[in-house]
């Protein structure tokens, strides 16, 4: 028997029948495979997916819901909030930093009203209003939300800011399992056929063409004959830890993983054929710190006592810059004024307290005059509501004079710190798989996770970029294998 695998295409003359014959082969049933099913469908392909897993999912199935949209949508004009195309796109290049992909940035940036709009057709419901406050994902139905840095330093100063977190219509969190519900759904009624619990483990190859793949079902190989093109929609590689050492080893100092069977077999496909893996050192991590809101207000210092971050930016974006500091932990610095329990789910502890932050610096054992020192000059501008070091933004900044204080320990070992994987392959923004010379690779497409996308840079990430990547670009994939 011959021994299939993701490290190695099969050649077409190796094949020794065909099981399935469609024009258009998806591999992975999350919103990305949904997506780009849809879109194929619709330009008339014939489309059939395949999933390793009993149903759709994929770490869509496990967010919030939350998808990034901006530019003017209803929610926004609607809660008095005006956005730009341009001041929308500049936020996606300034969140993708050294990652971003200009060309993903601006063909989203134009085209997110009317991606908002194609959600609203397949039956994904918003309810349009407006929340405001600082929060990792509504609890009730509402649609709007901040969900990012666009408010804090240095982003408010290059991009005009908005609220663009669009959330569904959910009571609770996890909106995601009904979004995927609703796009599954739409992709059936449309006419995929879907296989479920079927493993893809090798690319086909007629030449430098992509013509198939082989899948695994029911314990046996079954060839797929794709006429048009494969989609590649698998997940990131957040489980494997093979690849994480590899490309991202910083992800082993936090320990909670997010996905579904992310283990980067699509990018493992991808590379086999010439893809282009890129920016694979790159993760999203968070403890969701802010959970109360009044936590905010507080100061982060690493193990030496110094700040290291403006306090007000985005969750995630802090939580990152807290894993780059020596040490295997951070402290949250708070005063009685602003102080609440942190949820238990965070594993955050107490790790000092006093009546003067001298006291709090001795409990933790630094040095005479180090975090002390720090909150002096974090006060005495904060009283004057500048923040010249980091420019942390009012109401937020506040001084922290009233005693007790208390240092909160976020424990990269210990602290719930849930991560994924951001790196990927190299694609065009029609989602062609592109070789390491730039060159598109025939017949091989992919979108969402397994491609390095809007959600390119650990340090930028926003919450609603990951479902707004996957959901758009999948349709792109998609639209593009199909034609």
């Amino acid at each position: 028997m011959i021994a299939y695998s993701q490290y190695k295409p099969l050649p077409v003359s190796q094949v020794p029948q065909w099981d399935f014959e469609t024009d258009v082969a998806v591999i992975g049933f999350g919103a990305t495979g949904a997506c780009a099913a849809i879109e194929a469908r619709t330009a008339g392909a014939r489309v059939m997916l395949f999933e390793r897993s009993s149903g759709s999912g994929g770490a869509s199935a496990l967010s919030g819901g939350e998808i990034y949209i901006g530019g003017g949508t209803d929610a926004q004009l609607a809660a008095g909030f005006e956005d730009s195309v341009e001041d929308f796109t500049a936020y996606l290049k300034l969140a993708g930093g050294p990652c971003a992909d200009n060309a993903k940035c601006e063909l989203y940036g134009r085209e997110a009203l009317s991606h908002y709009q194609w959600l609203k057709d397949q039956g994904v419901p918003y309810r349009g209003n407006y929340l405001p406050g600082k929060i990792i994902e509504p609890t009730d139905d509402s649609t709007l939300i901040w969900s990012g840095s666009e408010a804090a330093a240095p982003f408010y100063k290059l991009a005009k800011p908005a609220p663009r977190g669009h959330v569904i219509q959910h009571m609770g969190w996890g909106g995601g399992r009904p979004l995927v519900d609703i796009l599954e759904a739409r992709a059936r009624d449309l006419g995929t056929e879907i296989h479920v619990d079927a493993r893809a483990v090798a690319l086909i190859t007629d030449e430098d063409r992509i013509v198939g793949a082989v899948v695994r079902i029911e314990n046996q190989n079954r060839f797929v004959r794709a006429y048009k093109g494969v989609v590649l929609a698998t997940g990131g590689f957040v489980f494997n830890d093979a690849m994480r050492r590899k490309y991202t080893p910083e992800s082993f100092r936090v320990n909670s993983p997010i996905g579904d069977k992310d283990d980067g077999i699509g990018i493992e496909l991808g590379v086999s054929v010439g893809g282009d893996a890129i920016h694979m050192d790159q993760f999203f991590t968070t403890c969701p710190w802010t959970i109360p809101a009044d936590q905010a207000h507080g100061v982060f210092v690493n193990v030496a006592g110094q700040r290291f971050i403006n306090e007000d930016c985005y969750h995630g974006r802090v939580s990152r810059c807290a894993v780059d500091q020596l040490g295997g932990k951070v402290y949250l610095l708070l005063d009685s004024a602003h102080f609440s329990q942190p949820l238990d789910l965070a594993g955050i502890t107490i790790a000092g307290t006093g009546e003067t932050w001298e006291e709090v610096e001795a409990e933790l054992e630094m040095p005479a005059g180090t975090l002390s020192a720090t909150m002096k000059v974090y006060n005495d501008h904060a009283r004057e509501g500048r923040d010249p070091l980091f420019d942390k933004q009012t109401p937020i900044l506040k001084p922290l004079d009233r005693s007790p204080f208390v240092a909160l320990e976020l424990n990269f070992e210990t602290s719930y710190f849930s991560f994924f994987t951001l790196g990927g392959l190299k694609t065009t923004a029609d989602g062609e798989v592109l070789n390491r010379g730039g060159s598109a690779i025939p017949g091989l497409y992919a979108a969402g996770r397994c491609t390095s996308g809007l959600p390119a840079w650990g340090h930028g990430y926003s919450s609603g970029l990951s479902l707004a990547d996957c959901t758009f670009f999948g349709r792109q994939a998609g639209r593009r294998a199909a034609a």
